[in-house]
C-alpha cells in the first residue's frame, strides 16, 4: 500500500481539490483508494457526500488514530491512501507527514506560496521524509513567465513534479458536484493534467522504495560480513 500526503502551511493552495481528483483518477487506474480528511475544515468530507459512487471511501481521522487506521487499510486491501491536512504547521500535518511514503508539496506560483513551501520542506526534511513539490493553480499561457520563476524556485529546494496543474475551471465544477475532473469531463485538458499526475507520483513513489529496499539490502550484507569478521 501506498500513502500519499499533501501538505503545506499556505491555506488555498489546493489540496482538498487534488486530492479529490486524484483519487479519482487513481481509481480509474485500478487503485482502491481511500480518501483521509484530517482538515477541520472537512472539505473531503463534504465532497464525498455530494458523491453518489462511493467506491473511493473517506474518513475523517485524528493524529492519535492514524496509525491504527493506516495499518487496518493496508490489511483490507486498500492500495493508496491520501491524506488532506490543513494549511497550517501542526501536530495534524506532522502526523500526516509521518505516515507517508510521499509528501507532495502544493504551491501556487506566488512568493507567498513559495516561502511557505520553503517552510514545509524544511519540517519534511527534518522527518527524513520523501517529498516533491507540485506547482498548482498555474495562470493562462500568457504569463508563462511566472509560472517558470515558481518553477526554478521549486526545483532548487529540492525537485518537482509534473505536470504543472492549471487553474482551470474543470477542478471547481468537479468538487462542487463531489466528482472528479475525470469523471466531469474525461477528455478536458484537466483530465489529462490528473492522470498524468497519478502516473508521475506512482513512479515516484516505486523509485523511493526500489532504492529504500536497496539500501536496506546493503546494510543487512554489511552488517552480515561484521559478525563473520567478529
Amino acid at each position: 500500500m501506498r500513502t500519499i500526503a499533501l501538505v503545506t502551511q499556505k491555506g488555498g493552495s489546493g489540496k482538498s481539490t487534488i486530492a479529490s481528483s486524484l483519487a479519482v483518477a487513481a481509481f480509474e487506474a485500478g487503485e482502491r483508494v481511500f480518501l483521509i480528511d484530517m482538515d477541520p475544515q472537512a472539505s473531503l468530507m463534504r465532497w464525498f457526500k455530494l458523491r453518489e459512487d462511493k467506491s473511493i471511501a473517506v474518513e475523517a481521522v485524528t493524529p492519535a488514530r492514524l496509525p491504527a487506521t493506516i495499518a487496518a487499510l493496508e490489511k483490507a486491501g486498500i492500495t493508496l491512501v491520501i491524506i488532506d491536512t490543513p494549511g497550517s504547521e501542526s501536530p495534524v500535518a506532522q502526523a500526516a507527514m509521518k505516515a507517508a511514503d510521499l509528501c507532495v508539496i502544493p504551491s501556487r506560483p506566488n512568493v507567498f506560496d513559495l516561502w511557505a513551501s520553503e517552510n514545509t520542506r524544511k519540517m519534511v526534511k527534518e522527518m527524513h521524509k520523501e517529498f516533491v513539490f507540485l506547482l498548482n493553480q498555474c495562470p493562462p499561457a500568457q504569463q508563462s513567465a511566472r509560472v517558470e520563476e515558481g518553477a526554478k524556485a521549486l526545483e532548487a529546494m529540492g525537485g518537482i513534479v509534473t505536470p504543472f496543474i492549471g487553474a482551470r475551471v474543470d477542478y471547481q465544477e468537479a468538487a462542487r458536484y463531489g466528482w472528479g475532473v475525470t469523471e466531469l469531463n474525461p477528455w478536458g485538458v484537466a483530465s489529462e493534467e490528473m492522470q498524468k499526475l497519478w502516473v508521475s507520483l506512482k513512479r515516484r513513489i516505486a523509485k523511493t522504495a526500489s532504492v529504500k529496499t536497496a539500501g536496506a539490502k546493503t546494510g543487512a550484507r554489511v552488517e552480515a560480513r561484521s559478525s563473520k569478521a567478529a
